[in-house]
């Protein structure tokens, strides 16, 4: 249909890539504009549907972002941090809807962020998925009900390949059990220990990554108190379940306001 949101998704031969494809092409709404990959991918001019598995769509991947954002309603993004600050400068001069699911971004990208989001709704997130960001809410709750002679540790565990840690949902989780504490995160976040680190110090939030296999996310929030532990958990056992996020993120932005956005806003959940 011509109202179709037509979206572009950056770095589409990629795991995630493919499965935004898929999920664009069987959600009601949206259509696949187009797909990027980098200069050199093996990829480019192939089918961006082939490499999906729905069948050729008749639109070549390309490493030309630029036409593709100009003609598009909104773009998807899960690659890396320098390609994600290129893409929502790009979304800013088109005034399109930007979906950020990428992790790792450095302090100066997340500034160049906050620049494009002045002429472009972004919707940001460390974890697209409805179950992930209910436990994020719970997380602040819990953390604001109990003080601290409960210890929050945040243990995470993803697939051999995943290249930053923690992972962008683990530290969302530590944001917001500092949150729910009114403690200032780069004060009480605690990233390793090793050898004769010492006593745990009271109000730290720690933070465990767990590496191996083929696990696409597990996230665990911990509170252990005195003969007790609450622990709030999440297990991804398919990534459609991001992607399936992502595109309702990415419906939900066309037309918003530039700003900043969160999947707490996607959802309604406060």
């Amino acid at each position: 249909m011509t109202d179709d949101m037509k979206l572009v998704v950056a770095g589409a031969a990629g795991r995630m890539g493919r499965e935004l494809v898929r999920v664009i092409a069987a959600t009601d709404g949206c259509a696949v504009l187009g797909g990027t990959e980098p200069a050199g991918s093996p990829h480019l001019g192939a089918d961006i549907g082939t490499l999906a598995g729905v069948g050729a769509l008749g639109i070549a991947v390309t490493d030309d972002p630029l036409p593709l954002f100009a003609a598009a309603h909104g773009a998807l993004d899960f690659t890396a941090p320098a390609a994600t600050v290129e893409h929502a400068a790009l979304a800013a001069q088109a005034r399109i809807a930007l979906v950020v699911g990428t992790t790792g971004l450095s302090a100066a990208d997340e500034a160049k962020l906050a620049a494009a989001a002045r002429h472009a709704p972004i919707v940001r997130s460390g974890n697209m998925s409805l179950g992930v960001n209910l436990l994020a809410a719970l997380t602040r709750q819990v953390a604001a009900a109990l003080d601290a002679d409960f210890d929050i540790e945040i243990v995470e565990m993803h697939h051999r390949h995943k290249v930053d840690a923690p992972s962008g949902t683990a530290l969302m989780l530590g944001r917001e059990a500092a949150a729910g504490r009114r403690a200032d995160f780069d004060e009480v976040a605690q990233w390793a220990r090793h050898g004769q680190t010492g006593p745990r110090r009271r109000g730290d939030i720690g933070f465990a990554s767990l590496r191996g296999g083929s696990v696409v996310g597990d996230h665990s929030a911990v509170f252990a108190g005195e003969g007790e532990r609450v622990v709030l958990s999440h297990f991804a056992a398919d990534r459609a379940i991001f992607a399936r996020g992502a595109v309702k993120a990415a419906l939900w932005a066309r037309g918003r306001d530039p700003g900043i956005y969160s999947m707490a806003d996607v959802l309604g959940i406060s």
